[in-house]
């Protein structure tokens, strides 16, 4: 249970986040196990089912997950100048790290060793997506009904082509008409 009266100094939310993007590769679903790891198991700042709710919120609208997850995470625990402080420690890392990328390296990308050394990379942000593919999983998809929308939105996605916000609306729509508070269909 998260510890709904801490209030984290604003300098701890930016650090927290600094750490976080600073050391995943991948994007947001591969920063989501570290993200829980700290601010849910460590720091009990919010729930599993709020960390989940945030991350299903960020996935549904503009912007990158994680950013919109560290804002979230930040507004919730401090209101509009912790989601700023939250969002500048997300993005610090990656703002220094492109800088330099573009300043020195940029030269080199079609080095054969880069481009074997990408291959790599890549290989290894796929398990770290499936990681956190299975932990959302494990926490929203605990039930038939749900296991339904989840089955059926991804073969829509998948055979269908259907639209993935399309999918978003259609998963909010059938929560909303199949489950209660407390309650599931």
């Amino acid at each position: 249970m998260a510890k709904q009266s801490e209030c984290p100094r604003l300098l701890e939310l930016f650090w927290t986040f600094v750490r976080i993007s600073a050391t995943t590769i991948g994007g947001g679903y591969v920063m989501f196990p570290l993200m829980k790891l700290e601010v849910v198991d460590s720091r009990e700042w919010i729930s599993d089912e709020e960390m989940v709710d945030y991350y299903a919120l960020g996935q549904s609208i503009p912007g990158i997950i994680a950013m919109n997850t560290a804002t979230l995470v930040g507004y919730r625990k401090r209101g509009i100048s912790g989601a700023v402080f939250s969002a500048a420690g997300m993005a610090a890392p990656s703002l220094v790290v492109i800088l330099l990328i573009a300043a020195f390296l940029t030269p080199y990308f079609d080095h054969p060793w880069v481009q074997k050394g990408f291959s790599g990379i890549r290989a290894a942000v796929v398990a770290m997506i499936t990681m956190a593919v299975w932990q959302v999983g494990q926490k929203s998809v605990n039930s038939i009904s749900k296991g339904v929308i989840a089955a059926g939105s991804f073969l829509a996605i998948v055979g269908l082509n259907a639209h993935p916000v399309l999918m978003i609306v259609a998963g909010g729509l059938l929560g909303l008409l199949l489950f209660r508070k407390g309650v599931e269909a």
